[in-house]
């Protein structure tokens, strides 16, 4: 660039010819909205992401969620804060829902909670603390998982246990609480309209919506 422009200047026409104005730029093309019905199954491990192990709660949770209608993109990372930040930042920009497994412990490398809490918008503690408790129905040992839910823009965030049951305890507790979570972080929702439409998952109407 200056190289070119010290070569224009030093031209005899160019010093006589009135200056060029610059071609305004194009505006840069808008971002996509996120489909309504995709999804990112983000896998922390250091294990899956160097090949030792299979990746067998992120294949679960695939499989459910395909079932469920959704468009299903797969990726594992170790357990890095900076790499599964990253993950879930682009993963929130091209899907509706992030769904993580692993890293949720209480272990040195357990950074998932960590990584997520640097990029949610905010939390969404009580869907969180009811995969606990569902999770304390098998075991004690659920009450050590510290996964966080929450959101990012127009998209949901979970982190699930990495053992493919607690994963799916835990992600089942969120199936009947998603279409109406994703519905809502899309845009305006009106609830009773929906309910006068047959809805039967919405949440009890209020009686400024009566």
């Amino acid at each position: 660039m200056i190289r070119s422009s010290l070569a224009s200047s030093s031209s005899p026409a160019s010093s006589s010819a009135p200056a060029a104005r610059p071609a305004s730029a194009p505006a840069p093309a808008a971002r996509p909205a996120p489909a309504a019905r995709s999804a990112l199954v983000l896998t922390a491990s250091d294990r899956s992401a160097s090949g030792e192990r299979p990746d067998a709660s992120g294949e679960l949770l695939a499989a459910r969620l395909t079932a469920m209608g959704f468009a299903v993109e797969r990726r594992i990372v170790p357990d890095d804060r900076g790499e599964i930040a990253a993950a879930i930042v682009k993963g929130a920009r091209d899907h509706r829902l992030v769904i993580t497994t692993g890293g949720t412990g209480l272990t040195p490398r357990d950074v998932t909670p960590q990584a997520t809490a640097t990029v949610l918008d905010y939390e969404v503690p009580g869907i969180a603390e009811a995969m606990r408790a569902e999770g304390r129905r098998s075991t004690p040992f659920a009450a050590l998982s510290r996964g966080l839910v929450g959101v990012r823009g127009g998209s949901l965030i979970a982190n699930v246990p990495g053992s493919p049951r607690g994963s799916m305890e835990s992600f089942e507790v969120l199936v009947p609480l998603l279409d109406h979570a994703l519905e809502t972080l899309a845009g305006s929702f009106d609830h009773a309209a929906a309910r006068t439409a047959g809805r039967d998952d919405l949440p009890p109407s209020l009686p400024e919506e009566a």
